[in-house]
């Protein structure tokens, strides 16, 4: 169903405005529009404004936004997302933890983030 694939960006290239993680012990509660076992990229940052991709599976394609979630659940080698995006010419990739960490598990974008690509995959 899912798998696996990783290229890690380098700190420098993120264009990240911030990362947010949650403690080890309590999850945070489901964004709205993004129900668990779902990856999902927002319109807007803090994961408002219209859901703009949901995803429970692996994706590839073209959608702007300003913020993503990944609200997956514990499930061997495929509970991470590796997220692929475009931005001013450059071609970035992150891992993603899935709610509630540990480690990021939603991310917030500057404007003209283009995303392209959603793997589920393995421990970051």
């Amino acid at each position: 169903m899912r798998t696996s694939a990783f290229a890690a960006a380098t700190a420098g290239a993120v264009i990240l405005l911030g990362a947010v993680s949650a403690p080890t012990a309590l999850a945070e509660p489901d964004p709205s529009g993004c129900p668990k076992e779902n990856f999902c990229v927002y319109a807007g940052e803090g994961q408002t404004g219209a859901v703009a991709l949901r995803v429970t599976d692996n994706w590839t394609g073209s959608v702007s936004g300003q913020s993503v979630f990944n609200n997956g659940i514990p499930y061997p080698d495929a509970d991470h997302i590796q997220l692929t995006w475009t931005y001013n010419g450059g071609t970035w990739e992150r891992c993603l933890h899935y709610n509630p960490g540990p480690g990021e598990y939603k991310l917030d974008f500057a404007p003209g983030v283009t995303f392209t690509k959603v793997v589920w995959r393995g421990e970051c």
